[in-house]
């Protein structure tokens, strides 16, 4: 059945329109960043400033240090959990997926339990610091977010759809569990795991609680986490450059609206642009656990 083209070029327009409206902020902010203190507190938010003015990322950029090392703390937590946090999601879907698992219908109840209820913020502190003796170290970002039962369900929901035949001719080639697992299941899973990949790095890359919890040093600080400070205060700018010794600086003069507007674009930044190399996949994945396994 053809398509009318009215109604077609109406559908577009619409989505155009949509597209606009979600990009609208994010354009904001970085218009905003780019616009001096002087003339936001005169002209306040405006989509075209009288001019561009760079002083917001020259004021960051003073102490690159702290930028450099917020992002390489939070790359690398991203990296290491996401990896990670991969991996062992897939491994227990997998498992409570396979119909001959003899306790699949327990394990996948032992799951699914710990997403109604939660031991609470003071067990989890407890446990995080005397138990498991996380604290300060870069492990306190990283195996909290490594499992969660809501991944696993809807993980479990896509890896139940490959056909058994697959796996019980995997089996008469003589292959292994473990065979099985990385040279069929994660190959034909590629759109499901490159998904909840996708899904596990950005709350790695957003997550500033478990820092703000576990982490003192200031050299394991996460870029979230720094920037929740400078909106919540901007003394930390100005303590951080009183500590690397910087002078030259007018802090009374400090833009601090554009500053966090500059901060907000440096940290959503990078994941903005690894975002469409995954698009494909990720397109591909959106319905990933829609049918019952």
């Amino acid at each position: 059945m053809n398509s009318n083209p009215t109604e077609t070029r109406v559908v577009n327009l619409i989505f155009i329109l949509l597209s606009l409206l979600m990009l609208a902020p994010f354009a904001l902010v970085v218009i905003i960043s780019l616009t001096g203190e002087a003339d936001l507190i005169q002209n306040g938010y405006r989509f075209v400033p009288d001019r561009l003015v760079f002083t917001a990322y020259e004021y960051i950029f003073k102490v690159p240090s702290i930028i450099v090392r917020s992002y390489g703390v939070t790359a690398a937590v991203t990296v290491i959990g996401t990896v990670s946090g991969l991996l062992v999601t897939a491994m227990i879907a997998y498992a409570i997926s396979r119909p001959d698992y003899g306790y699949r219908r327990v394990t996948s109840f032992y799951v699914f339990f710990t997403m109604l209820f939660s031991g609470g913020l003071i067990p989890y502190y407890i446990l995080m610091t005397q138990y498991l003796h996380l604290k300060d170290t870069i492990w306190a970002m990283i195996l909290p977010g490594m499992l969660s039962a809501w991944n696993v369900m809807v993980l479990k929901g896509f890896l139940a759809k490959i056909p058994m035949e697959i796996i019980e001719s995997a089996k008469m080639d003589g292959a292994g569990e473990w065979r099985i697992f990385f040279t069929v299941v994660i190959p034909l899973s590629t759109p499901a795991l490159a998904t909840m990949g996708l899904l596990i790095a950005f709350w790695h890359w957003n997550d500033w609680l478990n820092a703000l919890l576990f982490i003192d040093s200031q050299k394991l600080v996460p870029l979230q986490l720094l920037l929740v400070r400078m909106l919540s205060s901007m003394e930390v700018i100005t303590q951080n450059l009183d500590k690397f010794g910087i002078g030259g600086l007018d802090v009374s003069k400090f833009p601090t609206m554009s500053v966090r507007m500059a901060m907000v674009v440096l940290a959503a930044g990078p994941m903005m642009v690894v975002f469409p190399f995954f698009q494909r996949y990720f397109v591909q994945g959106l319905t990933v656990g829609s049918l019952k396994g």
